[in-house]
Parts: structure tokens; C-alpha cells; sequence
């Protein structure tokens, strides 16, 4: 043992470090940048110059200057509501998958029987398909022969009452909780993962100091739980914001960002101008926006999260 604990001199010098040898090290790590440099870099750069042309992919790029900026912001009302339904998404999904993760983690972190049962039935969704689940949305929310249509008409027919289902995915007034809905069900399972690593990294100590004090359930849930797991929250906040401004499988696959443009979102409406109507100019000049709006809030929120988020070594 001792024979392979020690190495001579002169094997320990052929593994030493030595700046003139510095160039190896780059070269493991070419292969990473050229990547990001062919497949993120450049295409961004891309972005940025096709914002400021007039371009159908047929013909020659013509250079409009402003003009694709100057059109979203005055002449086209549009993109004024697909901002809205963009940050309807993202003030309804964000808040209800952090409460609904934080009550099932908040579950699921206690001795239950068959609690890994229902650990694995409650995150199965996020690893299902998008457009499975859209699939079976649509013929649950069916107005004419729908799980909940069909539980209505029931309903009504027992009670008497003059109760109608409502129309989910053809009416303007239902069609975004629909898209709600089926993000929620497929998201959440991901969020009570997190928060769960969260609970159980909070110490058992200071339950019992709580419990000592004469703390009640409650009290040791806002007072201990919250602030411990508070930087869990922030991170699952920005990702899920930036994740409801860039709402697109659903609304595409559930309504076809229909009806009347009620599900229709910035991601949307940038493939509809690149590969529909065949503007890249402005799909680029879009996605420029959502990008520096993303960035803002996002930028805000880091600013803000001295006021509730708290670290240990706080």
C-alpha cells in the first residue's frame, strides 16, 4: 500500500503544473466554446442584425433601420395583447405553482404511508409529454362529450338547476385558465421536488427550539420554514417567470393561441412572424423585447430579494 501511496520525484513532476503548459487546458475547453459560439452566440448576434432588416427569407434583406421597433410599439396592436395574455400567464401560473408546489412538498415531507407513491404519481407529469397532455386536456375540457362537460349536464339533470358547461377551449373568458391549468398540472410535480430538497435540508434543531419556545405549528412554519427556504423560492420564482414569458407548447398545442387571440403569447407571435407570415425582421425585433424585459424584472427581482429572501450565512 505504501508503494502506491508514494510516486517519485520524478513522476510527481510529470503531473505538476506548470504555466507553459497552460494551452492544454484550452484545448479541453474548445470544443464547449465553438459550440456556444456557433450555436448561441452567433445566432443572438443574428437576432439582433435581422431586427433592424425587412426580410422574408426569399428575398434580399433590406435595411429598415427602427422601423420593426417603431411598428410594435405604435402601429401594432397585436403585439399589445399578446403582451397582456404573456403577463396574464405569468402573474396566475408563477404564484398558484409556488403555492400548490410549497402545499404538496409541505405534504409529502411528512411520515405518510405510500408517500414515495404518491411522490412519483405527483411529479409523472413533468416528465410526460406536453402534447400528451394537451391531448387529454382537450378531451376533458370538450364541451360536448368532456369529463367535466358530461359531470355538468349530470349535475343539472339531478338538481334541476339551469347549469351549462362552459365552453373551455372556444370561449375568450375560459380559454386561459385552460392553458393555466394544463401548465399547472404539468409543472407543478417539479416545484414540490424543489421545495421537498428545500424541507429537508431545514434542521431539525430548530423545530425543537421553536417547539421549546411554546411555538405553535403555524408559527413554526412562518417563522422557521419560510425564511430557511426562502432562497428556494427565489430561484423557482425567476425560473418560472422567465418560463411564463416563454408560454408557447401549451397555448400552441391546447387552442392554437386561439380563440380571437386570447392564448396568443410573445413566443407564439414570434413564430408566427418568422414562419407564417415570413417576417424575420420583426420576430427578431420581438424577441429583443421579451429579452430585455426579462432581463428588467429579472434585474429587479435579484435587487429586491435583499428585502425577504434570507441565507445562512445571514
Amino acid at each position: 500500500m505504501t508503494a502506491f501511496a508514494r510516486s517519485s520525484p520524478r513522476t510527481a513532476s510529470r503531473f505538476r503544473w506548470r504555466p507553459d503548459r497552460q494551452w492544454e487546458g484550452y484545448l479541453f475547453l474548445l470544443p464547449s466554446f465553438v459550440g456556444f459560439l456557433l450555436f448561441v452566440a452567433l445566432p443572438v448576434l443574428a437576432s439582433l442584425a435581422l431586427s433592424f432588416v425587412d426580410w422574408n427569407l426569399l428575398r434580399a434583406p433590406q435595411f429598415v433601420g427602427w422601423a420593426n421597433y417603431r411598428e410594435l410599439l405604435t402601429r401594432d396592436p397585436v403585439f399589445q395583447r399578446v403582451a397582456w395574455n404573456t403577463l396574464y400567464f405569468m402573474l396566475t401560473i408563477v404564484p398558484l405553482q409556488l403555492a400548490l408546489g410549497l402545499l404538496l412538498a409541505v405534504a409529502l415531507n411528512r411520515p405518510l404511508r405510500g408517500r414515495l407513491v404518491y411522490r412519483v404519481v405527483y411529479f409523472m407529469p413533468v416528465v410526460t409529454t406536453i402534447i400528451a397532455g394537451a391531448i387529454a386536456f382537450q378531451l376533458l375540457l370538450n364541451r360536448d362529450y368532456g369529463l367535466f362537460a358530461q359531470a355538468i349536464w349530470r349535475l343539472a339533470a339531478w338538481t334541476g338547476l339551469p347549469i351549462q358547461p362552459p365552453d373551455f377551449l372556444n370561449s375568450t373568458q375560459w380559454a386561459k385558465p385552460s392553458v393555466v391549468l394544463l401548465t399547472l398540472w404539468k409543472n407543478t410535480g417539479f416545484t414540490m421536488v424543489i421545495y421537498l430538497a428545500a424541507l429537508q435540508g431545514v434542521p431539525s434543531e430548530l423545530y425543537d427550539a421553536a417547539s421549546v419556545d411554546g411555538a405553535t405549528a403555524r408559527q413554526r412554519f412562518f417563522n422557521v420554514t419560510l425564511p430557511l427556504i426562502s432562497p428556494t423560492t427565489f430561484f423557482l420564482f425567476i425560473i418560472q417567470m422567465i418560463g411564463a414569458f416563454q408560454l408557447f407548447t401549451e397555448a400552441y398545442a391546447m387552442t392554437r393561441g386561439g380563440p380571437a387571440q386570447a392564448t396568443l403569447t410573445v413566443v407564439y407571435y414570434i413564430y408566427q412572424n418568422a414562419f407564417e407570415f415570413g417576417r424575420m425582421g420583426k420576430a427578431s425585433a420581438i424577441a429583443w423585447f421579451l429579452f430585455l424585459f426579462i432581463f428588467a424584472f429579472t434585474l429587479l427581482q435579484t435587487r429586491m430579494q435583499r428585502r425577504w429572501v434570507y441565507y445562512e450565512a445571514e
